[in-house]
């Protein structure tokens, strides 16, 4: 069997998902057949993931060449001699010998060891410590044939658009933030002018403090959903894939794994996608802010290279 190209469109994020519960979801999501699983290093669940696949295979519920599995290079790797290790051990801890997709997750770096910077001091200027460096690193991997494919997460236009100066490989994918309230058109359409995939995270927007996501309350959304007979988590997995990117959605409850499958099969109308276009209030759920330190070399407006962003 050959194995997928491209990442299916629906697939399962496991940002969030504890330990404990992460391996019996990622078990019920391939029996319910999903077959696109993101990962990430400092997700700290890699390993239970890795147990589930082993599982998984074992029990001949699905074979490798079936399945999409993406991870990240977190940022106290980027320096060319780290990025290869990082890799091993996401591999060690997913017990594969081959990613799908390796992607930088952010365009922040780290010294060596820090994985949540505490001072400026912890964090390296992408001056000092370029992307163009860490993804000849990156390129290197593919070379080996410990990925298929690489790409980039969090990254602008203008980042992307630097990044393709500087490289062998281009990048495959960039996995962003991406729901009705955030739709991103020019960085959705620069990236399909390059040839680069668009992965959503955070499809569904993300809970407030009271641990309801306020996007699933929108009226808008609400009435597309009562006139499809469909949930409003359906309606925005289904716009995710309408226009164009992947969706990876976080669930550890069989019920939600099995409703947010069905989004696949949801064909939105012109009219629904109309009115869902109506919505964009570019409201970032993930804005980045929790890496800025005072004096530090990252703050938001350069971070998403968009200068008359306001904090709120």
């Amino acid at each position: 069997m050959t194995a997928l190209l491209s990442p299916p469109v629906l697939g399962l994020g496991t940002w969030k998902s504890n330990p404990g519960e992460v391996g019996a979801a990622v078990g019920t999501a391939l029996e319910l057949g999903y077959r696109h699983i993101d990962c990430a290093s400092i997700y700290g669940n890699e390993a239970e993931i890795g147990q589930a696949l082993t599982t998984a295979f074992r029990d001949g519920l699905v074979s490798r060449d079936q399945l999409w599995i993406t991870s990240k290079l977190w940022n106290d790797c980027h320096a060319p001699e780290h990025v290869r290790p990082a890799l091993l051990r996401s591999l060690q801890d997913l017990q594969l010998e081959q990613l799908d997709l390796y992607l930088i997750h952010w365009p922040v770096a780290h010294r060596h060891g820090v994985l949540m910077a505490e001072h400026p001091s912890d964090q390296i200027p992408l001056e000092q410590l370029p992307l163009s460096r860490t993804w000849a690193a990156m390129e290197a991997l593919v070379e080996e044939g410990l990925v298929r494919q690489i790409g980039v997460s969090n990254c602008s236009a203008a980042k992307v658009v630097e990044l393709l100066k500087n490289c062998r490989l281009r990048p495959a994918m960039n996995q962003v933030e991406r729901h009705p309230w955030l739709q991103q058109k020019a960085l959705l359409h620069r990236c399909q002018e390059e040839g680069i995939g668009i992965t959503a995270y955070s499809p569904l927007g993300s809970p407030a403090g009271d641990g309801k996501a306020p996007l699933l309350e929108d009226p808008a959304i609400g009435a597309i959903a009562a006139a499809h007979e469909a949930t409003p988590a359906q309606v925005l997995l289904a716009w995710g894939i309408a226009t164009g990117t992947a969706v990876i959605p976080k669930s550890v409850r069989r019920d939600r794994l099995a409703s947010n499958l069905a989004a696949a099969e949801l064909k939105l109308s012109r009219e629904d996608l109309q009115r869902i276009a109506e919505l964009d209030r570019h409201q970032r759920f993930v804005d980045g802010s929790f890496w800025e330190r005072p004096g530090g070399p990252y703050q938001r407006a350069e971070l998403w290279d968009e200068p008359g962003e306001a904090k709120g």
